[in-house]
C-alpha cells in the first residue's frame, strides 16, 4: 500500500513538474530526496539543491542556444590559443576582454595581422566567451554579410535584416579587406558598422593596415567615415606578420 501511494505521489509530482516546465526537478526529485535523507539535510536544503540543478541545466541550454545562434565557423576558445606562437598578443589583455566589459561599453575590437596569425581564432574565442555569458552574438565574414544584404535588397527586405543584425550585442566581422567591395557592398557594410557605433560592440578582423583600406573601400570619404567609427574607442590588437600556421606546417615537414 505504501509503495503504491508513493508511486501515485511521484507520478503526481512529475505531472506538476511537466505542467510548470521544470523537467530536471521532475527527473531528479526522488534521488535527491533519498540523498537528503541519508545526509540528514532539511527540506530547505533539499529544495535548494533541486532548484540549483534546474537552473544549471537551463544555463547550459541557454548557452548552447547562444553558441548555435552565433554560427561560429569552428568552436575555438582563447584557452586553446597558442600565445607562445604570437608573442605580440597579450594573453592577459585577451582574458580581460573575454570578461565582456567592452560589450557593456559598446567598444570595438580590431584585430590586424597577416593571414595565419590567429585573428579569426582570437575573434572566435571572444565570441564564444560572450555566448557563455548568455549574450546574443553573431559571427560572419564581411563578404557573407554584404551578400546577405544585397539579396535582401533584391527582396525589399534590407530594413528588416538590418533590425535583426542590430539586436545582437556582439557582431564579429571576419576577413574585412580580403575581398574588394563594390560601392553597394561598401555602403551596406558602412551602414551596419555605423549603426552600431557607441551602441553595440563589434569585432573586426583584417589583414590590411588602415592606410590600405582604400583598396577595399574605393570611396575615400566613406572609407574615412568607416575608419572613424571602427577605431573610435577601439581596442586595436596587432597579431603580427608571420604566419604561425605556415611555420607549423614547415616544422611538421621537417619531422619526416
Amino acid at each position: 500500500m505504501k509503495g503504491r501511494t508513493e508511486s501515485i505521489e511521484h507520478a503526481s509530482v512529475r505531472q506538476y513538474c511537466k505542467a510548470v516546465r521544470v523537467p530536471v526537478i521532475g527527473a531528479n526529485f526522488v534521488s535527491l530526496a533519498e540523498q537528503a535523507v541519508k545526509e540528514n539535510h532539511n527540506h530547505i536544503r533539499y529544495l535548494e539543491a533541486l532548484l540549483a540543478m534546474e537552473c544549471e541545466e537551463r544555463d547550459r541550454h541557454a548557452i548552447g542556444n547562444r553558441i548555435r545562434d552565433a554560427q561560429l565557423p569552428r568552436t575555438k576558445t582563447l584557452e586553446e590559443f597558442d600565445f607562445a606562437q604570437a608573442p605580440q598578443v597579450s594573453a592577459a589583455r585577451m582574458r580581460e576582454l573575454a570578461e565582456g566589459g567592452y560589450i557593456d561599453r559598446s567598444e570595438p575590437i580590431v584585430l590586424i595581422g597577416e593571414c595565419g596569425t590567429g585573428k579569426t581564432h582570437l575573434a572566435t574565442g571572444l565570441c564564444l566567451a560572450a555566448c557563455r555569458q548568455k549574450r546574443r552574438a553573431r559571427f560572419t565574414t564581411s563578404a557573407a554579410l554584404v551578400n546577405e544584404l544585397i539579396e535582401a535588397k533584391q527582396n525589399n527586405q534590407v530594413r528588416r535584416l538590418m533590425i535583426r543584425w542590430q539586436r545582437y550585442e556582439l557582431i564579429v566581422l571576419d576577413e574585412v579587406g580580403y575581398v574588394p567591395l563594390a560601392d553597394i557592398g561598401a555602403e551596406f557594410l558602412f551602414q551596419v558598422i555605423s549603426e552600431r557605433a557607441e551602441r553595440a560592440a563589434i569585432i573586426v578582423t583584417t589583414n590590411l593596415p588602415f592606410s590600405e583600406w582604400t583598396t577595399v573601400f574605393p570611396n575615400p570619404r566613406l572609407c574615412k567615415a568607416l575608419l572613424d567609427r571602427i577605431t573610435d574607442r577601439a581596442h586595436i590588437i596587432e597579431t603580427g606578420t608571420e604566419s604561425f600556421r605556415f611555420r607549423r606546417t614547415v616544422e611538421r615537414r621537417k619531422q619526416y
